[in-house]
């Protein structure tokens, strides 16, 4: 399901949001890992319970679980098959907001990075995935030619414009 899913959803060149609602169990949350913002209502809970059948999760959540929170919760949270809070999530750093008014909220996020530089957004994804894929150094490499495309954009024209002549922030973007 790597294939089909989760490097996929990885590969996009946009922002991906998950907002979990409440039980956020087994492929769910494998699938929340491959996102790249996790918002989460206080009622969620989130585990990968598949050692209670005698199996591990085979969709990237162990690797990923323990990008985010270290290798240690993730072993802990695999092997026990334990559910967690939205609470603990967040202060593990695997979601990355907890919020009341989750739909609101996770809209509000989504319209935000929409409008936004889209095509930074994506070149922030190639530089963190190169991290992902070979550390700092590999990540070093890639930087100067991902970002220095972007210095060719009408955004960056129009957005360092913009900056100039009204100040920080009231960019428009086109993804050009």
């Amino acid at each position: 399901l790597f294939e089909q899913i989760i490097h996929p959803l990885e590969a996009l060149p946009c922002p991906v949001v998950f907002a979990a609602h409440g039980l956020t169990l087994t492929a769910a949350f494998e699938i929340s890992l491959a996102c790249d913002i996790i918002l989460a209502a206080p009622k969620a809970k989130f585990g990968l319970v598949e050692t209670v059948v005698g199996l591990t999760p085979s969709m990237g959540g162990p690797q990923r679980l323990a990008e985010r929170a270290g290798s240690g919760r993730a072993r802990e949270f695999v092997m026990t098959g334990d559910l967690y809070p939205a609470a603990t999530m967040a202060e593990w750093g695997v979601v990355n907001a907890v919020h009341e008014d989750l739909e609101t909220e996770a809209r509000a996020l989504v319209t935000r990075l929409a409008d936004g530089p889209t095509r930074a957004h994506a070149a922030t994804k190639q530089i963190i995935e190169a991290w992902r894929s070979g550390g700092v150094a590999h990540a070093d490499s890639v930087t100067p030619e991902v970002s220095g495309e972007l210095f060719a954009t009408a955004d960056l024209r129009g957005a360092v414009r913009s900056f100039l002549d009204i100040g920080p922030g009231k960019a428009t973007y086109r993804g050009e």
